[in-house]
């Protein structure tokens, strides 16, 4: 049950010698995220030995150049090597004209198909849904339209003790109503509590990514008991007012909101290139929000899997 989480790129608008602009992957049991390309997305994924064909949706929060130069090279690459499964794109509907571009000057002959799914309402909207994991775009407060997502597993079903198929003799249905919540009854066993034929299940793991934004606290209710947070942490509180000025946030800033959602833990990125050193942010967030760590380019977060406990 993977829910983890690859760093591509972390800086900012100007790429470094050692920080790549904004990209990252995340996977959720074996389906691949790419959330924002910024240029050398596909140089990292290289190095991250992530197969370009497992990533089959694309989110862009925004479309300001670190966070979709990569894409034209990507999609290149999708078509040099022949792929065949469409790739669906989340973005702002103004994503079509660049999409439109792509396709007359780069691609007229392109093996796959590419699904725009915009994103549009400045409300919280379900993008994405499968069997296992729904996906959220939520509205950010920047200089240009810009959404967050939040990734969520779904609700799990009880877990079935290893000795009660076998016990009661327990058929397919059987198992699924028991999974479900409820009581054994039979005219053999009468009514064998649901407590005692199953454990609790999984935690359902969650993730949120807040690029680019300042200081907004309207999405707190959503984002409440996330697992992990990654929030954008451009300056340090001495240039608040140059945050503010551009719609970014300080280290100070993620680590306030992570605190006041109970998020397990802050990852913090984007970090402007005016700064040498990024223990500097942590050492700004860690005084609000202790569980803070920089992201770094190829570093891999795994969510662990932890039961529920019963009180």
């Amino acid at each position: 049950m993977i829910f983890e989480l690859t760093i591509l790129g972390s800086s900012s608008a100007l790429p470094t010698s050692t920080r790549f602009p904004t990209a990252h992957v995340l996977n959720l049991h074996e389906r691949f995220f790419l959330i924002d390309c910024g240029e050398g997305t596909q140089i990292q994924l290289r190095r991250a030995k992530i197969k370009f064909g497992k990533i089959n949706n694309i989110l862009i929060s925004h479309l300001h150049g670190d966070h979709v130069f990569g894409l034209f090279g990507l999609l290149s690459s999708f078509n040099l090597l022949g792929r065949k499964t469409p790739i669906h794109i989340y973005a702002h509907p103004a994503m079509s004209k660049l999409l439109d571009f792509y396709r007359e000057q780069f691609a007229e002959e392109c093996s796959f198909t590419i699904q725009l799914h915009p994103i549009s309402k400045r409300m919280v909207q379900k993008i994405y849904e499968d069997r296992i994991c729904e996906v959220y775009a939520f509205p950010l407060k920047h200089r240009i339209p810009t959404f967050g997502f939040l990734f969520r597993e779904k609700k799990r079903p009880l877990n079935i003790k290893k000795d009660v198929i076998k016990k009661y003799n327990l058929s397919l249905h059987q198992i699924r109503v028991i999974k479900s919540g409820e009581d054994l009854i039979t005219d053999e066993t009468g009514c064998v509590k649901n407590y005692e034929l199953t454990e609790p299940a999984y935690h359902t793991r969650s993730y949120a990514y807040c690029f680019d934004t300042s200081y907004y606290e309207k999405n707190i209710d959503l984002l409440t008991g996330v697992d992990l947070l990654y929030h954008e942490a451009t300056f340090l509180d001495r240039d608040r007012q140059l945050a503010k000025l551009t719609g970014h946030s300080t280290a100070s800033q993620a680590a306030t909101l992570a605190k006041k959602i109970n998020a397990g833990e802050l990852l913090i990125g984007h970090f402007s290139n005016r700064y040498k050193e990024a223990d500097d942010f942590v050492r700004e967030a860690i005084k609000i929000f202790p569980n803070t760590r920089a992201a770094s380019e190829l570093q891999t977060i795994a969510i662990p899997v932890t039961r529920v406990t019963c009180d």
